[in-house]
């Protein structure tokens, strides 16, 4: 039966290397507990950027030009040893890793950000890399458009998993093809919280019929470091929780089963019954007996979109 392990801990904010070994300390820590599968939240590595939320929409500019650089200077390559360390961590306890992570483009103009959600097999292997389709509003002032090649369900010890993150998961047909997928353990990582994202949460897994897990973001005014800029504007009140967490586990159905925990640092557990999801699905199955093929249809582009294309590189 597999064991969940939500960690619900604020990163070190802005500072990819230490972010890194908070994650690997804490997959230390969940497989000493028997977790086979460790879950970090939307961008951990090395934060998310909340500041979009408090500056002025085309204002600020200096400021926002100071934390983009920030976040870009800790921001993942995908092609370098940034991630070994987790790689690592998952081969040596044996582990499935599903981890948020800002990362910066690698292939074409090596400066464009994504948040980015990557799942690392327990043989240390990456099994899948998905970009946020979609960037909920001002985050698009930092984030690039992701792409459907990441939009995939993937085979682990623990089950099918797949992910979406944050508002990806309003989304209909984003969902819809991971349900076709036969995702048994969906997950949202996600910087949203609150009574009304847990609901859509429940509504999930009532309409996708699988395991649904929530990974929420934790974060204080005392996780900013003394040198953010302008700090004292921002996030004057060390004790705000500028996010709460409301990290939870869903069973198929809707049912919650663990969490939400609220403004506690620490790691959820759970463990889950793969079996009830094929019994949930004999009622309803969104995208097998109870699709109409004949009326609806839905195609997914899964090939990498890129801008340019280079011919005869040889020369």
């Amino acid at each position: 039966m597999p064991k969940l392990a939500i960690v619900q801990k604020a990163s070190v904010f802005l500072d990819k290397e230490k972010s890194i070994e908070l994650a690997v300390t804490s997959v230390k820590e969940a497989a000493a507990q028997k977790a086979t599968v460790v879950i970090f939240t939307e961008a951990f590595i090395p934060g998310y950027p909340t500041w979009v939320w408090r500056l002025r929409p085309g204002g600020d500019w200096n400021l926002s030009e100071q934390l983009y650089q920030r976040l870009f200077d800790n921001s993942v390559c995908m092609e370098s040893d940034d991630l070994l360390p987790l790689y690592a961590a998952a081969r040596e306890h044996e582990v499935t890793i599903v981890c948020g992570i800002e990362e910066c483009d690698s292939r074409l103009s090596r400066t464009t950000l994504y948040n980015t959600l990557i799942i690392i097999g327990p043989d240390g292997s990456l099994l899948n890399r998905h970009r946020k389709l979609m960037p909920t509003n001002p985050e698009r002032m930092v984030w690039g458009f992701g792409d459907a090649s990441g939009l995939r369900v993937v085979d682990t010890p623990a089950g099918r998993i797949g992910a979406l993150v944050c508002w990806e998961n309003y989304m209909p047909l984003a969902r819809y093809a991971l349900y076709a997928q036969g995702v048994e353990i969906y997950i949202a990582p996600t910087y949203d919280s609150g009574e009304g994202w847990l609901g859509s949460l429940q509504h999930i897994a009532r309409e996708g019929r699988c395991w649904v897990v929530g990974s929420g973001n934790l974060m204080r005014g005392s996780d900013f470091p003394d040198d953010f800029p302008d700090k004292s504007r921002l996030y004057p009140d060390p004790e705000e929780w500028v996010n709460p967490g409301d990290s939870v586990v869903i069973a198929p159905g809707g049912e919650i089963v663990a969490g939400p925990m609220r403004k506690e640092s620490g790691i959820l557990y759970a463990d889950i019954d793969l079996g009830k999801v094929a019994a949930a699905r004999r009622v309803f199955d969104v995208a097998g007996h109870y699709s109409r093929p004949d009326i609806f249809t839905l195609q997914v582009d899964t090939r990498a979109q890129t801008s340019v294309e280079f011919k005869n590189q040889d020369r």
